[in-house]
């Protein structure tokens, strides 16, 4: 399983929990990464975690002000980014040029959608993975898995019909290890999560019981 831990915008430590994520990484030998904000992404990746960018923008080099280029990206030290998260939603044609523009620069690639419709149109664009979150369950703590589902095993079905290359993860209400085991059997290859942690008293603890059942 991958874990994506995005610290959005959270008033957190993001040094802190980069390092919590490496160790755990380290010692369960589960795959986790951290997208922290764009400033931030440099001295995260420093850490030796797996970093990710939140976004890049559909641009090349050129007159974009205020764009998050994916070269500059790439340049801090990240090995992936996510799109058309529901707090950042594009157009299909965006997505489409986001992806060229991590393909471009060697970022992975993992675009969000808010259900299997929206999979299986994504995954038809070619990214490496595809996250099916329903944003009404985002930050509820309640997670798709046990709301609905369904959602998540048409979501892979969805994808399958597709394109067999591109992953399903599971995002939307992830913050236990149980959550992690229920998304598995569903037949997610990965998870997004992210008050679960970034809010987290102690980010080692709740990584710990993320992971454990693992």
């Amino acid at each position: 399983m991958f874990v994506l831990v995005n610290l959005k915008a959270y008033p957190c430590d993001p040094i802190e929990i980069a390092e919590a994520v490496r160790d755990v990484s380290d010692a369960s030998g589960v795959d986790i990464a951290v997208a922290p904000q764009t400033a931030h992404l440099s001295q995260v990746a420093e850490t030796g975690v797996e970093t990710w960018g939140q976004h890049v923008s559909p641009v090349e080099h050129g007159s974009h002000t205020g764009s998050t280029l994916a070269e500059a990206v790439a340049d801090a030290g990240a090995t992936g980014t996510m799109l058309n998260h529901s707090e950042n939603r594009l157009k299909l044609a965006d997505i489409d040029a986001g992806l060229e523009a991590a393909e471009r620069t060697g970022l992975g690639t993992t675009v969000c959608a808010n259900n299997p419709e929206q999979v299986g149109a994504v995954a038809a664009l070619g990214p490496d993975a595809v996250a099916v979150e329903p944003p009404e369950l985002i930050g509820t703590g309640t997670p798709v898995s046990k709301a609905d589902p369904d959602i998540v095993t048409d979501a892979v079905a969805a994808a399958e019909e597709v394109d067999e290359d591109v992953s399903v993860f599971c995002g939307a209400g992830i913050s236990t290890g149980e959550d992690l085991v229920s998304a598995r059997e569903l037949g997610a290859e990965g998870v997004l999560l992210a008050s679960g942690v970034a809010k987290a008293d102690d980010p080692t603890a709740a990584l710990e019981d993320l992971v454990s059942p693992l």
